[in-house]
């Protein structure tokens, strides 16, 4: 018996996600996957596999992704990343919460300068949840803000998932850069909003009242438990790290400047932006060292091979998809639904939530991102709207079992907290990126209003 294109998609997608959940690599799954379909389904098109994998990655814009991953590289291997913090925690200590509240504003620094979730939570968690911990913070607290607050990292741009999505849907990447600024804005804010509130009335409050606090075993070298610790900082305190810092924050500024007023396109911007992010390291941080070069290279040499591979490989599958007339058979279906745009949009977002629980986001977005567009645009939805909803539920499944990247990165760094504590500490920040999803759907001039001020669009 024949099968409909439909079943055919519906076939293709459940092995892929099996394969996917087993453990292998996702770029093997992926071009394993699409070379048994094509070889059942069409077998004399095995022959054009190879063009159709070159054909793939020759994209000029694809020079954004290891140009942007080589800008954060010398950031990550040097000193700059503890300097930030410590910059923006002397600035904001005197806030209730105001060490948590630096951390979330370092995370939204950092994601400007890496574009990366688990880069984010690495970094500044590394230095942020200890600090947290020895000054009081719960361990939940602490933890959850770093999970969900490196997330931030595909959201503010530059973000790799922005490239990623721009190339798989054509769309243009300097206006998705422009659009995750306010969104990413918004949540960062609202995420600072709620340390100050829980750290006033559930820590400070307490601690007036005489309460003892839960507070996670003490390292065995320190005898002392955790305090509350008050701080003060003189304007000499404040300035000193700000002459390390400045550069960077002005070359984030002078990228994302470039491509909004039009004077260079995301990868000639990210290819500035990489050289002077390497001579500002060696200049004022002297990571002239081969062994510190040979780091830096080799971190972004791997990320971007990584990376490229499950592009190719995401873009074959696509292929193997549209050779059996399934991604168009599947947007069919979804528009055959009789739930009105909105109720669709519902569905969508469900089905992008759980994709981000098992896969990541760069293999989710190659995967549907296609596919859904050719349901929301019919649907009268913005493409560049849509990648910001997209994001922000990718960014909840970073943090949401059974995979969870950011939860892991998190659990590495505070190994003696419980995988639990760690997930219960981040629930009241999903929500508030469950929030954006709804604030941006009920206002989208949040995601557009940027991208259609800009000059030369």
């Amino acid at each position: 018996m024949e099968l409909s294109p439909l079943t055919w998609g519906v076939i293709m997608f459940g092995t892929v996600l099996v394969v996917l959940l087993s453990g292998i690599p996702i770029w093997v799954g992926l071009a394993g996957t699409a070379l048994l379909f094509i070889f059942i389904m069409s077998p004399e098109n095995l022959a054009i596999v190879p063009y159709v994998i070159y054909g793939s990655l020759d994209k000029f814009a694809l020079l954004a992704i290891p140009l942007f991953i080589f800008m954060a590289a010398p950031i990550a291997q040097s000193r700059a990343s503890f300097d930030l913090y410590e910059v923006i925690h002397r600035w904001l200590h005197w806030l209730p919460g105001g060490i948590g509240i630096s951390n979330i504003m370092g995370c939204s620094i950092f994601a400007a300068l890496c574009g990366s979730s688990p880069a984010t939570a690495a970094a500044i968690g590394g230095i942020g949840i200890p600090e947290m911990r020895r000054r009081g913070y719960p361990p939940g607290l602490a933890t959850g803000l770093i999970a969900v607050g490196g997330t931030l990292g595909i959201l503010i741009p530059p973000s790799i998932t922005m490239i990623i999505y721009g190339v798989a849907t054509e769309t243009s990447i300097g206006k998705l850069f422009i659009a995750g600024i306010i969104p990413g804005i918004v949540v960062a804010l609202m995420m600072s909003i709620w340390v100050a509130f829980y750290f006033y009335f559930f820590v400070i409050r307490r601690q007036r009242r005489g309460l003892q606090e839960s507070q996670p075993p003490p390292d065995p070298q320190d005898a002392t438990p955790p305090v509350v610790l008050k701080e003060v900082y003189t304007w000499k305190d404040r300035l000193v790290y700000l002459p390390r810092i400045l550069p960077f924050l002005l070359l984030i500024f002078a990228v994302m400047g470039s491509l909004y007023l039009g004077w260079a396109t995301p990868s000639e911007a990210a290819g500035v932006g990489a050289f002077l992010s390497l001579l500002l390291t060696v200049i004022i941080y002297r990571a002239y060292q081969p062994k510190v070069l040979k780091s830096i290279l080799g971190s972004s040499i791997n990320s971007s091979t990584m990376i490229l591979m499950i592009m190719a490989s995401a873009l074959f599958f696509g292929y193997a998809l549209s050779n059996a007339y399934a991604t168009q058979a599947l947007a069919e279906a979804m528009m055959d639904l009789p739930l009105g745009r909105w109720g669709i949009m519902l569905i969508i977002n469900f089905f992008l939530l759980l994709l981000g629980m098992f896969i990541p986001p760069a293999a989710v977005i190659l995967l549907v991102a296609p596919i859904l567009l050719q349901i929301i645009i019919p649907l009268g939805f913005d493409p560049i709207w849509f990648a910001v909803i997209m994001t922000l539920n990718l960014e909840i499944g970073l943090v949401t079992p059974p995979v969870g990247l950011n939860l892991y990165i998190v659990k590495g760094i505070a190994p003696d907290i419980p995988l639990s504590v760690v997930l219960k500490g981040s629930i009241p920040f999903l929500l508030i990126l469950a929030l954006g999803i709804v604030l941006v759907a009920i206002f989208p001039q949040m995601a557009l209003w940027l991208p259609n001020m800009m000059i030369g669009k």
